[in-house]
């Protein structure tokens, strides 16, 4: 779904399968067994619309103790989408005795009735948990929970799960969060990919140190090696290793890359609403680190029909190799303004280490 908005600093995908780990040296183990609990809700195998209430989507074995559900898996990308410094939890379920189709490791096909949810925190206060699932159509329901400002309930947001229009969040000292609504999550999570942030290269645990706010894995998260292993990635091609990572010539050009595709690639991309554009920002496993590399060729020294601030007359770049306050990519990350900043939703405070990484990184091209 769409990322929220805040005013300062505000601001994850999710399945299940009732599975456990015990780790035995390097190897998982895993052994489907029922999940337990003094407040387990129903899952939604067959739900078709969003419930009222977060405690009934099967997120949680007990609401109480916010306990989540054992068939529950939590997982952590490597690139995070930047939502103004929020802090977010993902997790994932798949109904029991499925699996992901990942015959073509750039675009897995997720079964009906999986689940995904993201929380969303401030300082510590749980805001919103946005929750996806595939329904049997194949279609998928969005829709987004508020938490009350004592966290004891989380309820369905007005403008999600089909209404239209959107609700704020106040988070006292003048910030509030604007919760998206069913349009804005379709905005990024269309058709073509609804699912962003759990794919094989988020999921690789050859995990990019040097990733734009990276975050470290908890201990019950899940990465693509075990979900293979474990049975719920299926059709892996033996010829791709099981852990991806990002070609490029040096540490700074495999974050940005990085960057760009968490953030931006799940738009910008040569098959979705924006392909016309001509400029693909995902990374798919198969590129390398050239300049024929999407990323870079559909960028450094192509001409943009939009442009910096003030600009008058003369070519305008996406990316001016060396150049980088010449360069309307980065112009626009540094930007604000409703009307020119990317990402264009979710976002109301700029992300300075993101700004700093891709300067970096023009500055270095030839």
């Amino acid at each position: 779904m769409a990322n929220a908005t805040l005013t300062p600093p505000i601001g994850t995908t999710f399945f299940s399968l009732v599975l456990t780990a015990s780790l035995l040296g390097a190897a998982a183990a895993w052994a489907l067994r029922p999940a337990t609990g003094d407040d387990v809700q129903p899952t939604a195998d067959a739900r078709e619309s969003a419930p009222e209430n977060l405690r009934d989507t099967g997120l949680f074995a007990d609401w109480t103790k916010r306990r989540v559900a054992d068939d529950v898996l939590a997982f952590t990308p490597q690139y995070p989408l930047w939502s103004d410094g929020a802090t977010k939890s993902r997790w994932i379920r798949l109904p029991p005795g499925t699996a992901i189709d990942a015959s073509d490791p750039d675009d897995w096909s997720f079964p009906a009735g999986t689940q995904l949810w993201k929380e969303f925190a401030f300082a510590g206060r749980r805001v919103e948990t946005r929750y996806m699932q595939r329904r049997s159509d194949g279609t998928w329901l969005f829709a987004t929970y508020v938490w009350s400002a004592d966290g004891s309930t989380a309820m369905l947001a007005a403008g999600t799960g089909g209404s239209a229009h959107a609700i704020d969040v106040d988070l006292g000292e003048g910030r509030r969060h604007a919760i998206p609504t069913t349009a804005d999550c379709r905005a990024c999570h269309d058709d073509v990919a609804p699912v962003l942030g759990f794919s094989a290269l988020q999921l690789s645990s050859d995990r990019d140190p040097n990733a734009p706010h990276a975050e470290t894995p908890t201990p019950d998260a899940v990465d693509l090696r075990t979900l293979v292993s474990a049975g719920l990635v299926r059709g892996w091609p033996d010829d791709v290793a099981l852990t991806p990572r990002i070609a490029a010539k040096t540490p700074t050009e495999r974050a940005a890359r990085g960057y760009l595709h968490g953030n931006c690639g799940g738009c910008h991309r040569d098959d979705g609403p924006l392909a016309p554009l001509g400029m693909d920002l995902a990374y798919a496993l198969a590129d390398g680190s050239g300049d024929d590399s999407p990323i870079v060729a559909t960028t450094v020294g192509r001409s943009s029909h939009a442009r910096l601030p003030g600009q008058r007359g003369g070519a305008a770049m996406r990316i001016a190799a060396g150049e980088p306050d010449e360069s309307v990519l980065l112009g626009r990350m540094r930007s604000r303004a409703p009307a020119h900043q990317m990402p264009p939703l979710g976002t109301s405070v700029v992300d300075d280490d993101a700004v700093a990484l891709i300067s970096r990184w023009i500055g270095e091209l030839d």
